[in-house]
């Protein structure tokens, strides 16, 4: 009764009970009683309607009064709060703590330049406010914004360290920026932390522990593992508003049982100073158990922050009698008082999410930058590393952390999501180029000073002197982000260096460049240093013209040692040793359209190209289907109704197949690789060109897609999906993908899921069976259901930025894998790792060396734990290594590995590589380093040599 007369006095404007207050035509005396009679009715409810009466007697003054005065005037408003003094107390024993920010997005719906822009602005505005309002104080996020003020304006940096010191200005950023939590890898969002309190904590002269908040109020979803991540890196209170309902404040625990306090605002995070915020102060207190209540305020998206009128009604309100105490302060001050109470806290468990489900699809261009990014980072860091420890090369950690920067900041929750407009997408792509620039030459400087030591000077390499090829395939690589492919060596003999960055040892094929080779194709032999003939195969049907030189791909199997290398020599032998078809069919034979190995057959169906049967050789079992054909591309047509195309995945209006007047033939036949090909219009004019390929001793089906996207989406027509498709032949009910530093089982739902890398159907039987999972290169949103599997491979939203595909040459590569039926998650995650981790192939020369042909540098001895990074220090020169290892099945294990040579110590550090007090969990005997690694933890161990 008392809120809908409240209500009628309010009026008409507000849409709600608990709108603003800002009423034209009010007066100041009419806003300040009637925000007060708003908590007052909110504190009653709380209080079990223990002030209704007065409430309502208080109500009947203010009526009367209007009836005579015809408003609410200062005498009648200070005599309708001496009528509530008896509220007074418990009013004011709410404690409202006023947290200024101005939240800042990266290149949302802007450029570079504007970003910069808003920054300076707004810090200029908070300084000045800072000169005019003594007890005034700002909170700001985000390392990246500082790196703004640092190169920008550095004159304002001195002003700010001023008013850091002074404690008036939080510092509230433990990441680079407000970065998505679902799409960067694991380590991705190890090194946010890593560098963001490295690099703040010298900047401001801080102390690195005090920077123990991850503020994400916009993020779109939070990832499972992402309490024991922060909990490693020292960072122990997280706030954010979207991807969660329920309690305000809880402790959320990861899957080991480490957690951290979380507060998930309930109003939102970017508003002027409404004086009706009280309202919520009574409830959301009882909620989270305490009396102290987080007011966030702030104009915020394009910055501004706080303005003058915010703090004026701050500094008014704190007089009026019923109303909570109010102060200036910081978020830390908050979480101090949620730490008292930690442990009777709500506990929240598994993931926060779903939401904008289109943002694991929108914008392929940058998600393609961001995985290719973290993988030539992994492997840059890797091989420079070794190069450090075991060939005295100095490790380029500076370089690499500019790169890292590059990668961090376009992990904002706008721009890796791609939800940002063209201006954000050339910025992204252009720090992608810089990033690569930088990742992809210290790669190659690091394989090539490895390879400088390798001695090969018994290796015979035949006449040079009109050998044209030295020098040829400058460049050759970079467009598939492969280190160039540059020949170094000449003659009929060549020597080739194979680099493997898993540290496990791999069998398989690999791609190597012959240029300006004058010998005839039909005799090269490839070989081992040792003089073992390998299996090799030719590909095409000739040589490939190249800037005035000309190429022929070749493939050879081989097998080379954890970390480490290989040294095969590709000669001209004495007779027809490798594979090639020569000249036309004598006959014409049955085609086959199938791929056969020890391990799998597939076959295609010769109308349409669809994978008709998909056979495990060794228990003869169909994994698909026949009623359901698979390895599917469909064209999908969303319903654009909910609008923000680039956020939100529309229901499917309409699902056509693609696979229609298929053009369609068996290109590669060997015994090393068979691939069958085939092309496909769109009703548009686009056109999709895909190879299927199957490797000798492989499980996985490799498609490699280029399609030539014209379709472009619109409120009236819809949003344009290209979709593949591979139903399975068993029953699955849950469906396992992975995530940052390790992977989770979802049950059965069709919409769009985030993934790292791949999405596995598991089997309900749980028999003793194998099972298919789909692993990608380039793509982070999957479906799992109705016992199939899906990859969004391009959508074509059509705000904010209009086109985002549209005239782009799109070059998709993902595979369908046979997992074992014993298989871990670790197994599927080193099968991933090896599709986006192919190993690295280096023309090699004659040369004298300390280095055999073979070697290996770090071994893992079991299939225990997944590794993420193996890295030197920060601040090292290169005599240690940084390994960064998590387990993802839930077991306690022990982890082995075994070094190229003795260690001088090893002990267990943090993401910040500070060492762990009274952790004894790593041993090291010479070469030899075990880790005992809990279930579901992420773990980093130091190594000195």
């Amino acid at each position: 009764m008392n809120e809908t007369r409240i209500r009628r006095l309010i009026g008409p404007e507000p849409q709600s009970y608990w709108d603003d207050l800002e009423f034209s035509g009010r007066n100041e005396w009419n806003d300040r009683i009637l925000s007060q009679l708003v908590f007052a009715q909110e504190l009653s409810k709380v209080n079990g309607q223990k002030y209704d009466a007065v409430i309502a007697t208080t109500l009947d003054y203010i009526e009367q009064r209007i009836a005579e005065d015809g408003a609410i005037v200062k005498q009648a408003a200070l005599e309708a709060e001496r009528m509530l003094e008896s509220l007074a107390a418990d009013a004011k024993s709410y404690d409202v703590i006023a947290v200024s920010h101005a939240h800042i997005d990266m290149n949302w719906m802007w450029g570079w330049d504007e970003t910069v822009s808003v920054t300076i602005d707004t810090f200029r505005t908070m300084l000045n406010l800072m000169e005019e309002y003594p007890e005034f104080t700002f909170s700001q996020s985000q390392a990246s914004i500082y790196r703004i003020i640092e190169q920008y304006a550095p004159a304002m940096l001195e002003e700010i360290k001023q008013r850091v010191t002074e404690g008036r200005w939080e510092i509230t950023a433990s990441h680079w920026v407000e970065a998505d939590k679902n799409m960067p890898s694991g380590e991705s969002l190890a090194r946010h932390i890593l560098y963001t309190k490295r690099y703040l904590s010298q900047l401001f002269a801080i102390e690195p522990d005090s920077l123990n908040l991850d503020f994400e109020p916009d993020t779109f979803g939070h990832s499972l593992q992402v309490p024991e991540i922060l909990s490693n890196g020292g960072v122990n209170y997280y706030y954010h508003c979207r991807g969660a309902e329920g309690d305000p404040l809880t402790r959320w625990e990861g899957p080991s049982g480490k957690s951290v306090i979380v507060y998930r605002e309930l109003t939102w995070y970017n508003d002027f100073v409404r004086p009706v915020f009280t309202s919520y102060v009574p409830d959301i207190c009882r909620k989270t158990g305490l009396n102290c209540y987080l007011y966030v305020y702030g104009v915020g998206d394009h910055g501004g922050g706080p303005t003058r009128r915010d703090l004026n009604r701050l500094r008014a309100m704190q007089e009026w009698p019923i109303c909570p105490t109010i102060r200036f302060g910081g978020y830390a001050d908050y979480f101090k008082e949620a730490e008292r109470i930690k442990d009777r806290l709500p506990v929240v468990k598994g993931e926060l999410n779903v939401v904008f489900t289109g943002c694991y699809t929108s914008q392929t261009r940058i998600k393609n930058a961001n995985r290719v990014s973290e993988a030539t980072l992994n492997e840059a860091e890797m091989f420079s590393s070794v190069a450090a420890a075991a060939h005295g090369a100095v490790y380029p950690g500076a370089s690499y952390e500019e790169a890292w920067r590059g990668v961090m900041f376009n992990q904002f929750h706008d721009i890796l999501p791609g939800s940002g407009v063209i201006e954000t997408r050339e910025h992204a792509l252009g720090l992608f180029q810089n990033t690569m620039a930088i990742a992809g030459t210290n790669r190659k400087l690091a394989l090539e000073r490895i390879a400088s030591d390798i001695d090969t000077s018994e290796i015979e390499i035949g006449h040079t002197a009109a050998n044209t090829a030295q020098g040829a395939g400058v460049g050759f690589g970079t467009r598939d982000f492969k280190i160039t492919q540059v020949e170094r060596g000449a003659g009929s003999n060549r020597i080739v260096h194979i680099f493997n960055s898993s540290l496990q040892t791999r069998e398989e094929t690999v791609e190597i460049l012959l240029w300006d080779w004058k010998s005839p194709m039909k005799s090269i032999v490839v070989k081992t240093a040792a003089g073992e003939i390998v299996p090799s195969q030719v590909l095409d049907s000739g040589r490939n013209a190249y800037w005035s030189h000309d190429y022929l791909r070749l493939l050879a199997q081989v097998k080379v040692p954890a970390c480490g290398y290989g040294t095969l020599i590709v000669s001209e032998g004495d007779g027809y040793s490798s594979q090639i078809v020569i000249g036309d069919p004598r006959v014409d034979r049955d085609e086959d359209y199938s791929l056969e190995n020890e391990f799998v057959r597939a076959v295609f169906d010769p109308r349409d190209a669809s994978v008709i049967s998909l056979t495990d050789k060794r228990t003869g079992e169909e994994l698909i289907d026949p009623a359901r054909p698979a390895g599917l591309f469909r064209l999908i047509q969303e319903d654009p109704s909910k609008g923000m195309a680039a956020w939100w995945v529309g229901r499917f209006m309409q699902i056509d197949s693609l696979h229609e007047r298929v053009i369609l033939k068996k290109t590669v036949s060997g015994d090393l690789r068979q691939t069958i090909s085939y092309g496909m219009k769109f009703k548009t004019s686009s056109s999709l060109h895909v190879t299927v390929s199957l490797d000798a001793g492989s499980r996985s089906l490799d498609y490699h897609v280029e399609c030539d996207w014209q379709e472009a989406g619109s409120r009236e027509v819809g949003i344009p999906q290209l979709q593949f498709y591979f139903p399975v032949g068993y029953t699955s009910e849950t469906y396992k993908y992975d995530v940052p530093f390790g992977t989770i089982v979802r049950e059965d739902r069709d919409i769009e899921l985030p993934g790292n890398s791949f999405v596995q159907a598991l089997r309900a039987d749980h028999d003793n069976k194998p099972s298919l999972f789909i692993v990608t290169g380039n793509k982070y949103g999957f479906r799992g259901t109705d016992n199939s599997m899906s990859v969004s491979l391009i959508r074509g939203s059509y705000e904010p930025d209009p086109y985002p595909e549209l005239g782009n040459h799109h070059r998709i590569k993902l595979s369908v894998c046979l997992a074992e039926a014993t298989a871990s998650s670790r197994d599927v995650i080193e099968q991933a790792y090896r599709l986006n981790h192919p190993m690295n192939v280096l023309s090699g020369t004659k040369r004298s060396g300390s280095k055999p042909a073979d070697a290996g540098y770090i071994e893992q001895l079991d299939d225990t734990v997944a590794v993420s990074a193996i890295k030197v220090p920060e601040g090292n020169s290169g005599a240690s290594w940084i390994i960064r290892l998590y387990e993802a099945d839930g077991k306690r294990t022990t982890a082995s590995f075994k070094l190229f040579q003795g260690a001088v110590r090893a002990y267990a550090v943090d993401v910040n590589e500070n060492l762990i007090p009274g952790d004894h969990s790593v041993a090291l005997a010479g070469d030899r380093l075990n880790v005992e690694v809990a279930p579901y933890s992420l773990t980093a161990v130091r190594i000195d040599f």
